[in-house]
């Protein structure tokens, strides 16, 4: 005791304390049996939060909040009248950059009266699931569908009119289809695809 005094006998023992816990630590790592995985759906309701979250941010803090204050409004042409696209624009235009990034995940609006022909459903999996929505909006449809020998997982949620902004287009554009939106109707879905490996 005297050669290390006190102090040195305490930093010896939470030494070897903490050698000990390390030490236990790294071997019960090893013990532990590896994940299974996420599900498809736990996946799909992650990025769907994501989307939903970024399209609120987008929406009501920076669409709504700046054409209130006139500085400068969200419009279909936006890149020619040097304006802010329209939410559903953002989304469709980040879809395609996370398609383009080639991690094999898609996502893109589709409704059952859309403005655009190429946002109509695809397949008959999308157009059942949009009918099934309109019925019953409160959770998502979900199934394996498949494209040449690839199978998805892919996910239908509500998409719901969740401003002025969204109706008003809708509403008024020439090309709709449909022009009697309110508030929260389910104007479409936000579908969600994700490769099964």
């Amino acid at each position: 005791m005297d050669r290390f005094g006190a102090s040195g006998v305490a930093a010896a023992v939470a030494f070897l304390t903490v050698g000990l816990w390390w030490g236990t630590a790294v071997y019960s790592a090893r013990e532990e049996p590896k994940p299974a995985g996420i599900s498809p759906e736990r996946v799909a309701g992650f990025v769907h939060a994501v989307l939903q979250a970024h399209r609120t941010i987008y929406t009501t803090h920076i669409v709504n909040r700046l054409q209130e204050k006139g500085v400068v409004a969200a419009a279909e042409h936006w890149e020619q009248e040097n304006a802010l696209p329209l939410p559903a624009q953002f989304l469709q235009h980040s879809g395609r950059l996370v398609a383009e990034s080639g991690q094999g995940i898609r996502y893109r609006l589709i409704g059952l009266s859309p403005i655009y022909q190429r946002n109509a459903p695809a397949t008959d999996f999308e157009r059942k699931a949009l009918e099934s929505l309109n019925r019953a909006p409160d959770a998502p449809v979900t199934g394996i569908v498949s494209s040449g020998r690839k199978q998805y997982f892919q996910a239908i949620y509500p998409d719901r009119a969740v401003s002025t902004a969204c109706i008003g287009c809708h509403n008024s554009h020439p090309l709709s289809p449909k022009r009697d939106f309110k508030l929260n109707d389910v104007m479409g879905g936000i579908a969600i695809t994700i490769p099964i490996e």
